[in-house]
């Protein structure tokens, strides 16, 4: 039976589990604290730093998605099997830089919307650590995690059709896949202007289409490295 190596919360004692523990609650053998155990661990990376582009390079990230599924119209999956093996970083434009500096202030924004603190993680899936993302906030209990969009573009568009674009929607099932949960709130930020919060239900037939997909990519990735 295969296992996974957890640590307690409390008196921070590791030690082996059986993966049919995932999503359940369990007590830790040395000091009793219970809690329940997520289907992915969290990464000690600060987004945007040398270490995290690395990490990001050795596994399938939630921006990759969209690429490997064939829609994203900027990065084609040759592309992107390109900078994974040759560890070449796409430099940011005006508005993706943009889009970056206001993300802190647009989810400053959210968590007073929402009266919950979300922070911007790094996590990792337990039994698949290829399969990673960076989140743009997860709340302190785990239960609900937003992507933050800042682009006007991005704006325009939802507000329009009040949908996500189709070129995101692999990205927010991407990171559904990862945490396991139902649902994850998309909020799209410009300075000025209302922000605009969807709710996206996870969607398990698109999921199961592009785990197999991400798999077949990460394969070839790693014959090549």
């Amino acid at each position: 039976m295969k296992s996974i190596i957890v640590q307690c919360h409390k008196c921070k004692n590791r030690f082996k589990t059986s993966i049919k523990i995932i999503n359940r609650r369990m007590n830790c053998p040395a000091c009793n604290a219970g809690w329940n155990i997520k289907q992915y661990k969290l990464i000690n990376l600060e987004q945007g730093t040398n270490e995290w582009l690395k990490w990001r390079r050795k596994g399938i990230g939630a921006s990759d998605a969209a690429s490997i599924m064939g829609e994203n119209p900027w990065k084609s999956e040759k592309y992107l099997m390109r900078e994974k093996i040759e560890g070449t970083v796409t430099r940011p434009n005006d508005r993706m830089l943009r889009g970056q500096m206001l993300e802190p202030e647009a989810r400053k924004i959210f968590i007073k919307k929402c009266e919950m603190n979300f922070m911007p993680v790094c996590v990792e899936h337990r039994i698949h650590p290829w399969l990673r993302a960076s989140l743009d906030g997860l709340s302190p209990c785990g239960r609900f995690v937003v992507e933050i969009k800042c682009g006007e573009s991005a704006y325009k568009k939802t507000e329009k059709y009040r949908k996500v674009p189709g070129y995101y929607y692999g990205q927010l099932q991407h990171i559904l896949a990862v945490t396991g949960l139902k649902k994850i709130e998309f909020w799209c930020y410009l300075p000025n202007r209302p922000g605009i919060h969807l709710r996206i239900n996870r969607d398990e037939s698109y999921i199961g289409k592009m785990i197999k997909e991400e798999y077949r990519f990460w394969k070839e990735v790693e014959e090549l490295i």
